[in-house]
């Protein structure tokens, strides 16, 4: 069975470790380099994306977590961490990982009081619709050719995405007891890389 880390410098780390253990997988908190040691996947959980950047820096964290997305390793970020992983972001942020081959726009609903949920359809999880929260939450505004759409809003809008074993929410998947986009997590973070 993986182990599964979670990016524990801010944001809603504690309900993605919950959502681990529920599936009765091993979890860590990443929060200095030394953390990622012995690892199969990390998330990178919602919250303040430029608070989560400074904290990387601080942490020594960012050439480390670049360096992995770079070779490969399983990584999901939610929300915030979607905007992590982007390699291009509107004129509001600068790329941190550089990982993604996504545009992505920060904040695209609004502020706090205009979050909202909507049930989506996505094959990859399952037939039944996925209930998403969406708070705060960024959007994908271009996808590369390697990457694949797991999820789109009524007006086409992509909020989930996977390229090879780097994978996108802009909702939180988190907050709802159905664990089935941590179950599809953990099932890439056990395909050995030659096999994808």
């Amino acid at each position: 069975m993986p182990i599964i880390g979670v990016l524990a410098l801010q944001g809603d780390f504690r309900e993605h470790r919950e959502a681990m253990e529920r599936l009765h997988v091993s979890t860590g908190e990443v929060r200095l380099p030394r953390d990622l040691d012995g690892l199969d996947g990390l998330i990178i959980p919602g919250g303040e994306s430029t608070t989560i950047v400074r904290l990387l820096k601080s942490s020594g964290l960012l050439e480390p977590l670049r360096t992995l997305a770079r070779q490969g390793f399983p990584m999901w970020g939610t929300c915030a961490g979607l905007i992590l992983l982007a390699k291009r972001l509107d004129e509001t942020g600068l790329p941190a990982l550089q990982a993604m081959d996504i545009t992505v726009r920060r904040n695209a609903f609004g502020r706090q009081v205009d979050s909202f949920e909507a049930d989506l359809s996505i094959p990859a999880v399952g037939d039944v619709p996925f209930h998403a929260v969406f708070i705060r939450a960024p959007i994908i505004e271009d996808v590369g050719p390697g990457v694949t759409v797991l999820a789109r809003l009524n007006d086409g809008t992509p909020v989930a995405a996977l390229q090879e074993r780097l994978l996108a929410t802009a909702f939180h998947p988190e907050l709802t007891p159905d664990n089935r986009f941590h179950q599809f997590f953990l099932n890439l973070a056990s395909t050995p890389v030659s096999s994808r």
